[in-house]
């Protein structure tokens, strides 16, 4: 059974996603303050977090970036904002998935098991057999789903990980933002933001960037998608 921790104020919308979740057989715990709610995230033993901006003590994008340092489980945000740049940020911050309030319960368990779906695929692969990729001082462990530059860690959520391991296991292709998000997401029977893959890319190369790569050779194709040259 998969545990499924939901941090959201509202006691009414709370109650209905835990039903909804509870019904389809999910493990969930509920907490309705921004600083307990990150304690519990940290602290606690669950497989994916659904979280709320506004909250009391502490809002979703801090909690969304402390929970990112600890852990690499799965992150829904939910809001009733639905400006852009709020949406950006959380993607920016490490969130797997945005929805905006008002949405179907039903649409939110769906969107929970695919993206508990597709984590334990990726980290269940088989790490018998270890398989390194090293381009430079980067090097992109895919066994272990790590990245090391200079023999230091560097932590990507596992969707940035995934858009990193695709591209360079697929050298010297245009892939446009929609088939990454097609090929990444695999969530174009609900949405087709695109703008979150340009998210992601920026992520990355701000990751890399801050430890000193400066010229990683994920190229931007304007009007195309992106390309890793090899």
């Amino acid at each position: 059974m998969s545990h499924v921790l939901i941090i959201e104020d509202d006691e009414s919308i709370a109650s209905l996603q835990k039903d909804y979740l509870e019904i389809n057989e999910f493990d969930v715990h509920v907490e309705h303050d921004g600083k307990k709610g990150l304690d519990e995230a940290i602290n606690g033993e669950y497989d994916l977090v659904i979280l709320d901006i506004m909250l009391p003590n502490m809002d979703g994008f801090e909690i969304c970036k402390q929970i990112r340092l600890k852990k690499q489980i799965p992150i829904i945000m939910v809001s009733a904002k639905t400006e852009d740049i709020d949406k950006i940020r959380g993607l920016g911050l490490g969130a797997d998935d945005y929805m905006i309030k008002p949405f179907s319960p039903n649409e939110l368990v769906a969107r929970v098991k695919a993206h508990l779906s597709r984590f334990t695929m990726l980290t269940n692969q088989s790490s018998t057999e270890k398989n390194v990729i090293k381009i430079d001082n980067v090097a992109i462990d895919s066994s272990a789903r790590k990245v090391f530059i200079n023999n230091e860690e560097v932590i990507f959520t596992t969707k940035e990980f995934s858009l990193l391991l695709f591209l360079v296991t697929h050298p010297n292709t245009v892939w446009s933002k929609e088939k990454l998000f097609e090929m990444i997401w695999e969530q174009d029977v609900f949405y087709s933001d695109v703008s979150t893959i340009t998210v992601h890319i920026k992520r990355i190369r701000e990751k890399l960037k801050q430890q000193g790569v400066q010229n990683f050779p994920i190229e931007t194709v304007w009007g195309s998608g992106y390309r890793f040259n090899s």
